[in-house]
């Protein structure tokens, strides 16, 4: 689970990236991202939609979950990168990609801290 620091959920199911296969494959040959989906990708200083088929909205995140830099409605056949980097500022080395609207309806912005939680255990059925 991703949420802000004051609670705002963002996704509800994340996963994160394994691999570099997975980091650059990320969302494709998916129709779309279902509401409460997210997908953490570290290491991460840009990413790209092309070959996708919705747009999404991202958040380049540093070490400690704090936002550096959005991208909002990225749609399909695009290149972002993150913020650049700097000797004052620290890098970006992850980014959030989320469906589209997310971020902007959570108030999501850069210097907005994220939590990332872990998954509750699933108990008998």
């Amino acid at each position: 689970m991703v949420q802000t620091r004051s609670g705002a959920p963002l996704a509800a199911r994340a996963w994160a990236t394994q691999g570099a296969f997975e980091r650059v494959h990320g969302w494709l040959g998916r129709a779309s991202a279902g509401p409460g989906e997210g997908l953490l990708i570290s290491p991460c200083a840009s990413l790209h939609t092309f070959g996708m088929r919705f747009p999404l909205d991202a958040a380049f995140l540093d070490r400690g979950g704090r936002v550096l830099k959005v991208a909002l409605s990225v749609p399909p056949g695009r290149l972002v990168w993150g913020p650049p980097r700097g000797l004052l500022r620290p890098w970006s080395v992850r980014a959030l990609e989320l469906p589209a609207g997310t971020l902007a309806s959570a108030g999501v912005g850069p210097g907005t801290e994220l939590v990332f939680l872990p998954r509750a255990p699933q108990g008998p059925a």
